[in-house]
């Protein structure tokens, strides 16, 4: 038989209260229980051995015997279960595990955890990337950078930045062209992506309507940091987060030939289960986030 079917562990915990308070009503105080609530469930676990363990006396209470016997070991093994559950809680609170995209890792996290870290040495990062949207529910994680509308069931959301995007190429692709010098001449360089909607968005804006990409080979990368990597290449015109390759336009690796910007209503935001929010690891990055993002919103 199954040891929490064979005992009433809940009566335990109220038996081991009050043997070590040697009174209902202080039991009942420190556990948040009226003391008829204590008295029923001392009964109850006397009935289930069968034999008594308390002396009821006027104002006071006394273990009888086989009581004696019983309050060290029931003791001993809360204090067991608390030593337990307070080094898991202790080693859970000391790792901090990020999920995010590949290019918010390189192009923001990467510059700014080694401040959250000296900021928190207590607390270890461990940063995983991928494309998809993680299930809390079913992939061990903390946190997680995700981009969309900022409504998930379940997820606590804050808003980090708004994620809006452009063409950019290698200078030396541009001037094979004689330069780029209005949004059509970036239709006879290759495009890198063709088929991500971001595409027919930024023309859209720019005043090109149904452009047609099917005639541009289908290549895919999966994320924008190697769509990056192959436009710095020169292999086409990659449409990217402009403010994630500042240092990249700075070396003069990457080209942004307009200022138009477009966007796909998806932001960025900072997200974790509605039931962990007082996690002091949470908090900790959540506060970090706030101070570090000039418009993270609550």
């Amino acid at each position: 038989m199954k040891l929490s079917r064979q005992f009433p562990l809940n009566a335990l915990r109220v038996f081991e209260a009050t043997a070590r308070l040697k009174s209902f009503t202080r039991a009942g105080e420190e556990l948040g229980m009226t003391q008829t609530a204590v008295s029923y469930q001392i009964k109850l676990l006397e009935d289930t051995l069968g034999e008594p363990l308390f002396l009821r006396r006027p104002r006071q209470v006394a273990l009888t015997e086989v009581g004696e016997r019983l309050a060290p070991k029931v003791g001993e093994a809360f204090d067991m279960l608390a030593e337990a559950l307070g080094g898991i809680r202790d080693q859970s609170e000391a790792t901090l595990t990020i999920h995010t995209t590949a290019t918010f890792a390189s192009h923001w996290l990467a510059h700014h955890l080694g401040t959250f870290q000296v900021e928190n040495p207590g607390i270890a990062v461990r940063l995983e990337t991928s494309q998809s949207v993680i299930d809390f529910s079913r992939t061990e994680g903390d946190v997680a950078i995700r981009s969309g509308k900022g409504v998930w069931p379940g997820l606590k959301s804050h808003f980090l930045m708004k994620s809006h995007f452009t063409p950019m190429l290698s200078p030396t692709l541009a001037a094979t062209i004689g330069g780029v010098h209005e949004p059509a001449d970036l239709l006879k360089l290759p495009i890198i992506d063709p088929q991500d909607e971001w595409w027919p968005l930024w023309f859209s804006r720019a005043g090109l309507q149904d452009v047609d990409f099917s005639r541009f080979p289908a290549t895919q990368y999966g994320a924008q940091y190697f769509h990056a990597a192959a436009a710095i290449a020169g292999q086409g015109v990659a449409i990217l987060r402009p403010e994630f390759y500042a240092d990249d336009v700075a070396l003069g690796r990457l080209y942004q030939p307009f200022d138009l910007l477009a966007s796909d209503g998806s932001d960025y935001w900072l997200v974790y289960p509605e039931s962990r929010r007082n996690s002091r690891k949470i908090r900790v990055f959540r506060d970090f986030m706030r101070k570090m993002m000039p418009d993270f919103q609550a």
